[in-house]
């Protein structure tokens, strides 16, 4: 599968982290993007061509592209949950984020980012009734998705079953747990669901997890949204393993 990321930012990441995943490069002007990146790109036989109408075309009518578009392999930044799986030796360490068919790119672009940020070793997307990698989630996640080991996923159940077999907790994120954040230790490697933006966690899911977190808020917000959440218990997870952060 083909995608279109836009942005200076976005593109430049892909350059310099993915090179093998950029398909085509084009720019508004040749100073579009870092000189030296481009480049490299082109000496490595990479192709860059003038910004035109029916490549905008491929992106949102409001994208903000700063002249800069690329078009990308997607299907080579996705990882099989099978090798993945296969290569996964967790650790206390290893912390594991789960999309619960998230319809947003923009909660999936932010949850990315968070999971880059806060050291967690890969974010897990189902393959089928979710929001797919495409332009927005990149440039929501900064470019970080070149980062980030993002792992495709056939069935969340199965997945989750094969992770709790090699040792790791599975927690739900859910406003209803019974498992307030702040009394946990996450001791062991630790998989966080987040459910979708409207409809949560499925129950056969739900039934898979060793525990639901709650997250204590003030009375006057009914709840977080699906990226908040996800940021805010992966920050307290970070908080208790602080080696995460320096990998």
């Amino acid at each position: 599968m083909e995608i279109y990321i836009y942005g200076r930012h976005a593109v430049e990441e892909a350059l310099e982290r993915r090179p093998d995943l950029v398909l085509g490069v084009h720019l508004a002007s040749a100073i579009a993007i870092d000189t030296d990146l481009l480049g490299t790109y082109l000496k490595q036989g990479g192709r860059a061509d003038d910004l035109s109408k029916r490549v905008l075309a491929e992106i949102p009518k409001d994208a903000a592209h700063q002249g800069a578009v690329a078009r990308l392999n997607a299907d080579k930044l996705l990882i099989p949950f099978k090798d993945f799986k296969n290569s996964l030796v967790p650790t206390p360490d290893t912390s594991l984020v789960v999309l619960g068919e998230l319809t947003d790119p923009h909660n999936v672009g932010a949850i990315i980012r968070s999971a880059a940020a806060f050291g967690v070793s890969a974010v897990l997307i189902p393959e089928h009734r979710q929001a797919p990698i495409n332009g927005t989630v990149i440039k929501v996640s900064a470019g970080t998705a070149f980062s980030i080991p993002l792992v495709l996923v056939g069935n969340i159940n199965s997945a989750l079953r094969d992770l709790k077999e090699k040792g790791c907790w599975v927690y739900g994120l859910d406003m209803e747990g019974d498992a307030p954040l702040p009394s946990e230790d996450f001791r062991r490697p630790s998989v966080f669901v987040v459910g979708n933006e409207g409809k949560g966690i499925r129950e056969k899911t739900v039934a898979l997890c060793d525990s639901i977190l709650t997250i204590p808020i003030h009375a006057r917000a009914e709840s977080l949204n699906a990226a908040a959440a996800a940021a805010t218990v992966m920050y307290a997870w970070s908080a208790r393993h602080a080696s995460a952060l320096q990998k």
